[in-house]
């Protein structure tokens, strides 16, 4: 009964050790999990002040089946009940594993050729810096990147980030996340 134990205890390091092998892992040279975000990052409105510039973003590439990558950005911590959307981009190509630092200017110009910006909880189609209200303690940004077993998600430009999420959720093979903070 033991020899069962630890044989099935070692196949099932085995079949982890192998899924993380072929993990999706996001890194950034901007900003390292954990950090905090900077002025740089920081959203431009709602009393914030900051250049409102995405960050430098990488990832490895995505397992078999890799169609296509979706990123996110997300605050569970704001005070909406729901938490607030800052970036949504979805449609990358399965080729591409990074976006430049500035790359969710409202224009799209640095978006990889496909790519689509979806509406965040700002109300703009761009990345959204953080900017939590003063005196709260600070916030957590998680950055996730999706592998997508699809080319190409399908949504209206005014979709909402559910809505997108929804679509990236049913279709996701594998993904990864960090974490930033920021407060003021």
């Amino acid at each position: 009964m033991l020899r069962v134990r630890i044989t099935m205890v070692i196949a099932i390091c085995l079949a982890a050790a192998v899924a993380h092998a072929d993990g999706l892992k996001l890194t950034s040279p901007t900003i390292k999990p954990g950090a905090f975000l900077t002025t740089v990052q920081e959203y431009e409105g709602f009393g914030c002040t900051g250049e409102n510039q995405s960050p430098a973003l990488k990832w490895t590439a995505g397992p078999a089946g890799t169609k296509s990558y979706a990123l996110t950005v997300y605050d569970p911590d704001a005070p909406t009940g729901s938490g607030w959307w800052h970036w949504i981009v979805y449609n990358i190509p399965a080729d591409v594993t990074t976006l430049a630092a500035g790359t969710g200017d409202a224009a799209g110009k640095m978006l990889p050729a496909g790519a689509v910006q979806g509406r965040n909880d700002f109300g703009a189609h761009a990345f959204g810096g953080p900017c939590p209200p003063k005196g709260d303690k600070p916030h957590r940004y998680i950055f996730t990147v999706f592998a997508l077993k699809i080319e190409k998600i399908e949504a209206a430009p005014d979709a909402s980030a559910a809505l997108i999420g929804y679509m990236i959720h049913a279709n996701t093979l594998a993904e990864d996340s960090f974490t930033a903070k920021f407060g003021r």
